[in-house]
Parts: structure tokens; sequence; C-alpha cells
């Protein structure tokens, strides 16, 4: 074969390589947000060929996904089933609210201590009266958006990468159950009344005084699904 010809075929599959890399990172993001969003509920089956038709993939890219998903502990390769959707256990979500309640104390003081104290006024208007309004009204996507910003807002002001990874890895495995709980008559106004606090703290410039707040607001999470575990699982 000429010299041309084959520099030409290397061109093209390293071509077809980056787009087939591009649709796998494509595939992990759209999989893992159906899997967040409970369009793919726990125990469903994901299925690599339909995978691989949707994302224009090959298979082994679906199965290197599967691997990225897998880490992320949003499925769980069973032999003789293949990928399905992780279910998580009571035990298990116990010991996601422990972890939480210590990242994200963390989380809140590094943004108290590393961000402007009017960094939080924009946050203070979004939990301002209207939203607690809203919610008693029960308009909980409202909540559940204010609590997305709060969470972005401070990871983003503290500053660490690690801490964002770990606690980006638990709030995927979590959010189906987050939204559930908030669906409990009297939890989402609890949370809404904690969150004002944690950010009059954080406005003030109390470090110590929001780790505390955010540590008991996550205890109070918790105490929630101990309470109501047999109509959340």
């Amino acid at each position: 074969m000429a010299a041309g010809k084959l520099v030409k075929l290397a061109s093209l599959g390293g071509k077809a390589s980056r787009h087939d890399a591009t649709e796998a990172d494509r595939l992990v993001e759209e999989v893992r947000r159906r899997i967040v969003g409970h369009e793919l509920p726990p125990g469903a089956r994901l299925k690599e060929n339909e995978l691989a038709e949707e994302f224009a993939v090959s298979r082994a890219r679906v199965r290197e996904a599967f691997g990225v998903l897998e880490e992320r502990g949003l499925i769980e390769r069973i032999p003789n089933r293949g990928a399905v959707v992780t279910r998580l256990e009571a035990d298990r979500i116990q010991e996601l609210f422990e972890v939480r309640e210590y990242l994200e104390a963390a989380m809140v003081g590094f943004a108290t201590r590393r961000a402007p104290p009017e960094t939080w006024d924009r946050l203070l208007d979004v939990f301002g009266v209207p939203l607690g309004e809203t919610v008693a009204a029960n308009d909980f996507d409202s909540y559940l958006d204010a609590i997305a910003d709060f969470r972005a807002t401070c990871i983003t002001a503290a500053g660490n990468e690690t801490l964002k990874d770990l606690l980006d890895s638990i709030y995927d495995r979590v959010q189906g159950m987050t939204r559930r709980l908030v669906l409990v008559p009297g939890r989402a106004m609890e949370g809404y009344n904690q969150h004002r606090e944690i950010l009059h703290a954080m406005r003030g410039g109390d470090a110590a005084r929001a780790e505390d707040l955010k540590r008991a607001n996550i205890r109070s999470a918790r105490a929630w699904f101990d309470r109501y575990r047999k109509y959340l699982m």
C-alpha cells in the first residue's frame, strides 16, 4: 500500500477514535443524568447494544463508560445479568449521611473563610420569604433548585477540587432519595429554615457556627429518613 494511503487511513482512524471517545464521554454524562433524574430507576438494566446504537459508539466504549459509572457508584455489573442501576440499601444510605455530615460542614466552612461576606447576599435572597411561601404551598421543585444553587455556590467558593469530586459523587447517589425525602410533610420547611440560618452565619463570617449548623441540618435529614424509612425505600 502506498505511503500516502497509509497516512490517510491513520488520519481517518484517529478521527474515528476521537469521535468515539467524545461520544463515550457524552454517554457517561447522559446515563448519569438519567439515573440521577430517576428516568432510569434503581434496578433498571442497561443494555450495551442499545446504548451503543443510540450513541453511535462501539460496545467496547459502552463497557468503558460502564466502568466509569460503576466507579461513581451509580451502577453495578452483575454476572449473568449485566449492568444495572444501583439500588441503595438503608445501611448504605446511613453511611452516606455520616460522610455528608462532615464533608458538607467542611464545604461551608471553607466557603465562609475564603469568600467575601457579600458572596452570600444573593443566596439569602434566594432563601427569602417568597421561597418559604412556595415551600408552604408544596412547590418542592423550587426548594430543590434552591438547594442545588446553595451547594454549587458553596463548592465554588470553597475552592477545593478534591472536596468537589467527593461531594459530586455522593450527590449523584443520593439525589433520588433527597427528592423523596422532601415530599415528607414538614421536611422541606425545616430544611428551608435551616439553610437560612446557615447562610446568615456565613454572611456574618462565622465559619464555626456555619459548620455546626450544616452538621445539624444533615443529622436532621438523617433522622427524618430513619422515621419514614419504610415509606422511602
